[in-house]
């Protein structure tokens, strides 16, 4: 399998890399807008503040790649929510795949979530053999709004969308390549996705 990690400048590319490595599969960094159509799963991960990360994509034109991509995308933490409208990090305009914002949490919470947390309401074989309440792990400030598109809910301070779906486009905002056998269940199934899935 061709397996692409989006290598724009903003992501935790090496150790999605190990995750894969440790599942048995082998993945090419790139910023290359060929190589990057021409895998059959794409991963865009992200880590850093929205502006700079937006900036970054527009700077290598792949802002107008990802959102015409035709095989399985997997958008992590950042990367899922450059794929939204709208983040109010920054004022950043989205890609607007996934039709929500991203917003900061309330100021009374301690920011950024370090640490593990529950996932709930899984839904779609991206959560095959996941079981409700698994722990992830996260680190973040902003918060993707729940919206029609999620798959995958969770709560600190308010209940937010953790991961989302529409088409062949999948987000989520854990670190599954972090989160233990849970996560590389997760990461599993996106390999193995069927794309109307």
């Amino acid at each position: 399998m061709n397996i692409v990690i989006i290598d724009y400048g903003a992501g935790n590319i090496q150790s999605i890399k190990f995750a894969l490595k440790r599942l048995g599969y082998d993945a090419i960094l790139s910023d290359d807008p060929e190589i990057i159509k021409a895998a059959d799963r794409v991963i865009f991960p992200g880590v850093g503040e929205a502006g700079s990360a937006m900036k970054m994509l527009k700077d290598k034109r792949l802002h107008e790649l990802i959102p015409k991509l035709q095989q399985p995308v997997l958008g992590i933490c950042l990367g899922m929510q450059l794929m939204c409208n709208y983040s109010e990090e920054g004022k950043t305009e989205g890609l607007g795949i996934f039709d929500t914002e991203v917003k900061k949490f309330n100021k009374d919470l301690k920011v950024p979530q370090i640490g593990w947390n529950t996932i709930k309401n899984l839904q779609t074989s991206l959560f095959q053999d996941v079981s409700e309440n698994e722990y992830v792990y996260l680190v973040h400030s902003f918060y993707v709004a729940e919206c029609e598109h999620e798959i995958a809910q969770t709560n600190y301070g308010v209940d937010y969308s953790c991961a989302l779906h529409k088409e062949n486009f999948y987000g989520v905002q854990f670190h599954p390549e972090k989160s233990s056998k849970a996560g590389e269940k997760i990461l599993e199934n996106f390999l193995k996705l069927e794309l109307r899935s």
